[in-house]
Order: structure tokens, then sequence, then C-alpha cells
């Protein structure tokens, strides 16, 4: 079966090596920016181009390829899905119309209200150069601001973690001289994330993760694209309800089935749901249109099923007669990142991977030259633990990253009891 990828990152690597698994023969190509070597050893070929491009579909129709599957948003954002679609090749990601749940914030929280989708926070939405944020700000007295396009993780800034009310103003100002934005109420909790595959109507749910964005450890810093991420050996994390769980997934069905309503477009293949568990229940802080990264690498490595089986299920509707099931381990992911991250990133620095022993590496934001890998500025590794549990699992992923060798940075404390200990106790208290 001949599979093209489209995108070159960590969460990509981490698709590539699940197609590479397949029963059905696959012949992987793969179309991205810059060459990662662990999805370039897996590739029959590939090519290099910005993943936006429409010249990825020629590519495809020139090797024959009969399943695509998109890794990152920015060829969502482009219809990338689209352009493969009308030339006949089924694809793994969804249509841009139905993406934009993704990368259009405005839209999204409009969409929610309208289909009166549980778990939306108080918001408002202010079009591009439009007057009254400093009003709002102060009505609603604690906020965060999202530019409503694609900021890749790194445009959302929170009043009391970034700024205070007068900072928040201007920020909100500042944006809206080039883009719409969303201001909505600061939510207090725990973040959650639930990623499924998505047939159009039927979903089929992973466990439950929860990424880091600060570059810190103690979750200190600023935000990043996501230093690392945990799951547990069941369905929920150690500080979630089954409840927390249960309202997620149905919020999730009910936003696919609303999609359709709305644009006449079926969701075709993965949603991701990040949520916040409050003390009043769950709040959607934002939905991508495809699998996290890092939390791709916590779950892709998990499922019990042909990868390709079920991205076949997605592309023809026929998700709900698949029993799709996820191995009951738990896993720690931590990124490595080169130094200054992410302000001031050391770039084209050499890294070296020596034996990481029972811990998987992922090559993400990286780049091979002359038989080296070099950094982008970007996260350049990530390296998973996997076992029975969370605490052994970040002990696999600590040692492996002792492995990497070069001007790198990372988080310690991911995964480690203290950290977890201190969600579950910030619920307790919240839920007291």
């Amino acid at each position: 079966m001949r599979v093209l990828l489209v995108g070159g990152g960590g969460r990509e690597h981490a698709i590539a090596e699940a197609i590479s698994r397949s029963k059905r023969d696959p012949q992987l190509y793969a179309a991205m920016s810059r060459k990662n070597p662990g999805i370039a050893g897996l590739c029959k070929d590939f090519i290099l181009i910005k993943e936006t491009d429409p010249a990825i579909v020629h590519f495809a129709v020139k090797n024959k390829i009969e399943l695509a599957v998109t890794g990152p948003e920015t060829p969502l954002a482009a219809g990338i899905p689209d352009m493969l679609w009308d030339a006949g090749i089924p694809v793994a990601g969804p249509r841009k119309l139905a993406a934009q749940i993704e990368f259009d914030k405005a839209w999204t929280r409009n969409f929610m209200k309208k289909y009166n989708i549980s778990g939306l926070p108080g918001f408002r939405v202010f079009r591009k150069g439009q007057s009254g944020t400093d009003e709002y700000i102060d009505e609603l007295g604690d906020v965060v601001i999202k530019p409503a396009g694609l900021t890749g993780g790194k445009g959302v800034k929170v009043m009391g973690d970034h700024f205070g009310i007068e900072g928040a103003k201007i920020y909100a100002r500042e944006v809206l001289k080039k883009d719409d934005i969303v201001i909505e109420e600061r939510l207090i909790g725990e973040e959650f994330t639930v990623q499924a595959f998505v047939d159009g109507s039927a979903l089929a749910f992973a466990p439950a993760v929860q990424d880091h964005k600060r570059a810190f450890d103690g979750d200190k810093g600023p935000n990043t694209g996501g230093m690392g991420s945990y799951n547990d050996a069941k369905d929920i994390l150690p500080f979630m309800k089954d409840s927390d769980y249960s309202g997620a997934k149905k919020i999730m069905s009910d936003a696919v089935l609303a999609i359709r309503k709305e644009t006449g477009i079926p969701y075709q293949g993965i949603l991701y749901g990040q949520f916040m568990a409050t003390a009043k229940g769950i709040s959607v802080i934002e939905f991508n249109a495809r699998f996290g990264d890092p939390e791709a690498m916590n779950v892709i490595p998990l499922l019990d099923n042909d990868f390709l089986d079920v991205c076949m299920a997605v592309v023809t509707g026929t998700l709900g007669e698949t029993k799709v099931a996820f191995k009951k381990q738990a896993t720690v992911c931590k990124y490595a990142v080169p130094e200054g991250y992410p302000d001031e990133p050391v770039k084209d620095s050499v890294v070296e991977i020596g034996s990481t022993r029972n811990a998987h590496v992922f090559y993400s934001s990286v780049y091979e030259k002359d038989g080296k890998v070099f950094t982008t500025g970007s996260r350049a590794v990530a390296v998973l633990g996997t076992a029975s549990t969370i605490h052994e699992a970040e002990k696999i992923a600590q040692d492996g990253l002792y492995a990497l060798k070069g001007r790198l940075y990372s988080r310690r404390d991911i995964g480690t009891e203290g950290l977890i200990r201190k969600r579950i106790q910030h619920m307790e208290e919240l839920r007291a």
C-alpha cells in the first residue's frame, strides 16, 4: 500500500513508525520541509517541500499514493487534504472547512455557542481594528487573550502568568492591529487532552494525556510548543475523575456532529480536545484538527490496532465497525530542546544520540546533513519511556535523555511523583 505522510516533526516520526509496522506492506512516501532522519529512514522516497505547497499533490499522484496522512496543522489550513481528495486520494486529515475548528479560534467559539456545545467559557470575539477590548478585560477581570489564527502554541497569553491587567490590555491592542482575537475568562484548574480518530460520525478515543507548555521545571518560564507529556495506564490521569473523561468524549462527539451540520463536510481525521478540569466541571480550552505534539508520541505507540487499518476506517466511514484499543500502559515523553529555547535558541548545533536503553527516540525539528543531525532552533528530540506505571516510565525517559549529547536542555520534572502529587492536590483543593 502506497502511503503519503505530510509533515516532518516528532509527531510525524511517531506516525511514520506506526505506518511502517502495518501488515498492509506499506511503501511510505513523505513531504516534509526538512530532512527528518527518523522519517527519511523509513521512506521509499520523500520530497523536501513546504508542507503547504500544492506541489505535494503532484508528488502524490506521480507516486500513485493510495492514502495520505497529515501531521501538522498548516497543510490543513492551506487545504492540502481538499486538493488530495479532489485528485482521488483519500486523506486521514480533515478538509479545510472542518479543520477551521483549530485554525480560527473566533469561528470555533461562535460555533460552540450556536450549537450549544458544553464547556464553553465566557468569551467575546473582537475583529481586527475593533475597539472595546479594555472595557471587556475590565468586565471579566481575569482573562486569556487568543489570536484567532494559528500561532504554533505560543500566541496565547494568560493574565497572571504573562502580565497583569494593564499588560493584557496592551497585548490585546497589539494583536488586534494584525489579527482578530478572542478574549475569554481565565479558567483555573488542570489541563488535559483527549485525542480521537474520527470518520465523520464515529470517534475512537485515546487515553487522556497532560502536556507541559512551560519551558522550565516547576511550570515556570515562557510558553512553548510543549516540553513533554504523560499518560497513565488507564484512560484517565491521576488528578481526573471518570466524569471528566466521559464529559470530554461527549463534547468532542457533539462537535463532530455539529461540524457536519454547519459546514456540510464530514470531519475525517484526528480531533484533539484540550480541556480544563475546574471546580465546576470541564471547560474547552481549544480544539486541534490533528494529533498533538508531543501527545501523539504518548498514544500512537500504545495503539493495539494496525494504524493503517484505523486510517482506512476513518476515510471510508467505517470506524464504528472497528474495535480500536490502546495498550494499558503509562508513558512519559520528554523533549530535548536547544539551549535558550524558546526565546533565543541555539541553531545549527550538532546532536549526538548514544544508547537510550529502553527509551524510544523521536526526531523532531532537526535536519540531517553529511551524516550528522543538527538543531533548527525548535524542539529537537523527544524521548519516550513506556512502563506499567508513570513512575517507571519517567525513569526510563530520563535515563534516555542522558544519552543525548549537544547544546540541549530538557525539563526533568515531567512525570515525576512530586509534580503529579502537586496536580492531584490542586484539584482536591479546587473541588473542595
